[in-house]
């Protein structure tokens, strides 16, 4: 049986919980509205889809292949299927979703074995590559055939571009492939002040999940193919991991708005704002100080008892870890959708006033 929410937790505001709690855009609303009419052709054939996939060859490449799907866990399985034969094994970070966050299913669904490595920052580095490659030709190992990054991270860093560019040459030095796994992947690109191709096929990643949902769409995410000659069989991977929509124009037509505008950069500039200015605003309070800094829409104060428990009985705020001095740390998450008085009522609560 899964484990049911307190009634307490459920009346707790969940404004910064995640950036998940946070609604549909109302652009996003109008390209559903404008794209419910009439009979359309199912399964990808449809015009929106159409202009889709031309918008993703514009964007990643003329190469580039993108496949619509219902959610994140069904992008990264997809993906990393795509990636890899049975015998193959992904490299991550011990912290990544795909580890950590996904039910297990990249191994249960996808048969992916993944190889966790610890790391600092939430990231991998060339030299993990290079402490798997030892496995390569070993009948008795799953062998190391990809590399799957989390960007932005599961603890609101980022890699920069060279960071990305020097794991996808290791890992293609070696006969691996890149997988970018961007569910916050529009966060990621405006805090590097990048296009979503730059950060990606400019990086050398080789197939990325991108992400909307988390940025203001409806149930909409995509697998794109960046990199054909290392990816192969992903239409028929989607369609046997239940992630090919039969109405897919109301996916494609939410990706479209989002990605073929400046949607996604304006949704994504104003969460990351959001979040550092609450980070510098409860930096300031005494008792509170930052695990690190906030590139991102993800805030993670260090703060003390007394804090936590004023902040924890208004809001459903995360405990993500537990500082060397031995007091709690929040993941606060700001979205497209945070106001000025939301930051400004948090404060207000962490304070005591």
């Amino acid at each position: 049986m899964g484990k049911q929410r307190s009634t307490a937790e459920t009346s707790l505001d969940p404004s910064f919980a995640s950036d998940n709690t946070a609604g549909v855009c109302p652009e996003i609303l109008q390209a559903l509205t404008t794209v419910n009419h009439g009979p359309a052709l199912p399964y990808g054939a449809d015009d929106a889809t159409a202009r889709l996939q031309q918008w993703a060859q514009r964007e990643f490449g003329p190469q580039a292949e993108i496949y619509p799907v219902f959610n994140g866990t069904g992008a990264n399985v997809v993906a990393l299927q795509a990636l890899l034969p049975r015998w193959g094994a992904a490299i991550c970070a011990q912290g990544a979703h795909v580890n950590n966050d996904e039910g297990a299913a990249p191994e249960r669904l996808g048969a992916v074995k993944l190889l966790p490595r610890p790391g600092a920052e939430g990231k991998l580095t060339p030299q993990d590559i290079g402490a798997e490659v030892g496995a390569l030709g070993f009948v008795h190992a799953a062998q190391p055939l990809a590399v799957s990054v989390t960007q932005s991270t599961e603890v609101g860093t980022l890699y920069s571009l060279d960071e990305l560019s020097a794991l996808a040459e290791a890992a293609h030095a070696h006969g691996m492939s890149l997988h970018v796994d961007g569910a916050r992947l529009s966060n990621a690109a405006a805090a590097l002040g990048v296009s979503l191709g730059e950060a990606t096929a400019g990086a050398g990643a080789d197939i990325v999940s991108l992400g909307g949902t988390k940025n203001g769409a409806l149930a909409a995410e995509a697998v794109v193919v960046i990199n054909p000659d290392r990816v192969r069989g992903t239409d028929y991977i989607r369609k046997f991991s239940m992630q090919l929509a039969s109405k897919q124009r109301y996916i494609s037509a939410q990706l479209l708005e989002l990605f073929s505008t400046d949607l996604w950069r304006r949704n994504a500039e104003h969460a990351n704002r959001c979040a550092a200015e609450l980070a510098a605003r409860l930096s300031a309070l005494q008792g509170v100080r930052l695990s690190g800094a906030t590139p991102v829409n993800a805030v993670f104060p260090e703060v003390s008892a007394e804090i936590a428990s004023r902040i924890q009985a208004r809001y459903l705020a995360h405990v993500w870890g537990t500082a060397p001095s031995g007091n709690p740390v929040l993941r606060l998450m700001c979205s497209w959708q945070t106001r000025q008085e939301d930051i400004d009522a948090l404060l207000a609560v962490a304070a005591g006033e």
